[in-house]
């Protein structure tokens, strides 16, 4: 006996130590709902014993430097990414979707916005520049011996500073500069691939086909622009001109795709692209006691919860005074998370709160549906609770989100335009609620979506210290993407293949001629 508890306190002392090993990680976070579920991502880390260090600027307004679980340095930067400036741009898209026709409102998207969209990535841009001036800072980070970079490329400085440090890139990723992240890892027909924008499934008419192109190029040059007049220039002064920032967002180890096939359409993909949908939402924990209480007070009829993201604060009143009086005729209770002013018609049924748990309120087993904007967050949290959802999309990714629940008959879909129009918000509330089909489909997408080998969230930490353990995952990167498009396209086979069967032709032809030629000739004589 004595013998066996040696020999099991020699095997502990022997797999402590590299049970508990963490890395050294260096992370490079964006703002807004994208730090969230960064967050997540950073808490789990340092539960197993990895060592955070966030690099940021001094005027961030997300991240603090309080929290135990990470350590922050901070650069100083003239410039500040206010959110006010994502909130007056939300404002103008509301306000020209509600007043001008799909042509016009489309013009708007792609060319009115496109001066703020360049603006805020130039503040960006400065931020990179400002990080890597300083001295101090830069020599902080070549002795850390760091083992990796995680970032989110939406934002360009961290792909950046991963290789001006050579270190190993990992992104937490859903969209690139401009554009779902799929398009710039993986092989992206537009023929069946909607791009986002369109509100197009992945079943097309010739027609849509046509638009989803001329989508696909409008982004793709807006993509340009912005490489081209903010992050070359940083790669260029930093790295050096012989290196291109769109080979190095390519050349990342590893994508956590923060989407998955439940919800995602079926799509080519890269070995080095892992799927982590959902890896943010987890079973509900027990509500305050003032919720709690409210929650239990709905009966049978059960309650309604309404959030439409962290930078909607006020949108018009007409939208606000019909959807609290389309509440007010509901049996159901409703929690609307809504900064504005207080609605004119909201009804006794309805709190009005400045925050709330969402995702212990979605597993909350008196929930009904979720009325949104269509984040990834909040739809993956619907997913993963089976609950049904009226969407109420605001900007950027949000419609196509939502449109993909609704195919999947999970959803129901609203725009700005009709929102307040012919009692369409209330049609639509009690059209899900009445319909169980909409519920029967959601939970059948969250039975799909926990039925996985491995969670989401394990996935993703499984294979950032994969890239750890091995300095990188370079045998899991395609080598597509170092190839001229002539080569990649097979363009210059194509003009290969083309050119050798012209002068198989053509020496036929000569042949054919010489020959006829000659067999003339020997008539000729004869006679």
């Amino acid at each position: 006996m004595k013998s066996i508890c040696c020999c099991s306190v020699v095997l502990l002392l022997v797999l402590f130590p590299t049970a508990c090993r963490g890395g050294n990680i260096l992370v490079l976070p964006i703002e807004g709902s994208h730090w969230i579920n960064m967050d997540v991502l950073l808490q789990a880390l340092h539960s197993r014993g990895h060592n955070i260090t966030i690099v940021c600027s001094s005027k961030s307004w997300y991240i603090k430097d309080s929290p135990s679980y990470y350590h922050t340095y901070r650069f100083q930067s003239e410039r500040s990414f206010d959110p006010e400036v994502i909130t007056k741009m939300i404002s103008s898209i509301i306000d020209s979707e509600r007043g001008n026709l799909p042509f016009v409102n489309f013009l708007h998207m792609t060319i009115g916005l496109f001066s703020t969209f360049l603006d805020v990535h130039a503040t960006i841009g400065e931020f990179a520049t400002a990080m890597l001036d300083d001295e101090e800072l830069m020599r902080t980070l070549k002795d850390g011996e760091f083992d990796m970079v995680l970032t989110d490329p939406c934002w360009g400085h961290g792909v950046i500073l991963a290789k001006y440090l050579n270190l190993p890139l990992v992104f937490n990723v859903r969209w690139v500069i401009a554009g779902d992240g799929h398009f710039a890892v993986a092989p992206s027909p537009v023929s069946y691939i909607p791009v986002t924008g369109t509100g197009y499934t992945d079943k097309m008419t010739f027609f849509q086909r046509v638009t989803n192109t001329i989508f696909y190029i409008i982004t793709q040059t807006q993509h340009h622009l912005v490489v081209k007049l903010t992050y070359q220039k940083i790669c260029d002064k930093y790295l050096g001109p012989e290196y291109d920032y769109n080979q190095l967002v390519q050349n990342a180890d590893i994508w956590l795709m923060r989407v998955d096939f439940v919800f995602e359409f079926p799509r080519p993909t890269m070995p080095n692209v892992v799927y982590i949908g959902g890896f943010q939402c987890r079973p509900a924990l027990p509500l305050p006691d003032h919720l709690e209480e409210f929650m239990q007070s709905s009966g049978e009829h059960g309650v309604i919860v309404m959030s439409l993201g962290t930078f909607v604060n006020e949108i018009p009143a007409e939208i606000t005074n019909e959807i609290a009086a389309a509440f007010a005729k509901l049996p159901q209770k409703v929690i609307w998370r809504h900064k504005g002013g207080r609605p004119a018609t909201l009804g006794n049924n309805t709190l009005i709160v400045d925050w709330m748990p969402q995702n212990d309120l979605l597993g909350h087993p008196k929930m009904k549906l979720f009325v949104a904007h269509g984040g990834t967050n909040g739809v993956q949290e619907a997913i993963y609770h089976g609950v049904p959802v009226v969407g109420l999309p605001v900007f950027f990714d949000q419609y196509d989100n939502l449109l993909r629940l609704q195919e999947k008959g999970a959803a129901k879909l609203l725009t700005m335009k009709t929102v307040d129009k012919d009692d369409n918000f209330l049609k639509a509330v009690q059209e899900v609620l009445q319909e169980p089909s909409y519920r029967e489909n959601m939970q059948r997408l969250s039975v799909l979506h926990r039925d996985r080998p491995m969670k989401p969230l394990d996935a993703a930490l499984f294979w950032i210290e994969f890239v750890m353990r091995h300095k990188g995952a370079a045998h899991l990167r395609t080598e597509a993407y170092r190839m001229p498009w002539y080569s990649y396209h097979s363009v210059d086979v194509a003009l290969f293949l083309a050119a050798a069967g012209l002068l198989v032709l053509l020496t036929v032809f000569l042949f054919i001629r010489c020959l006829s030629t000659a067999v003339c000739r020997y008539k000729v004589k004869r006679d």
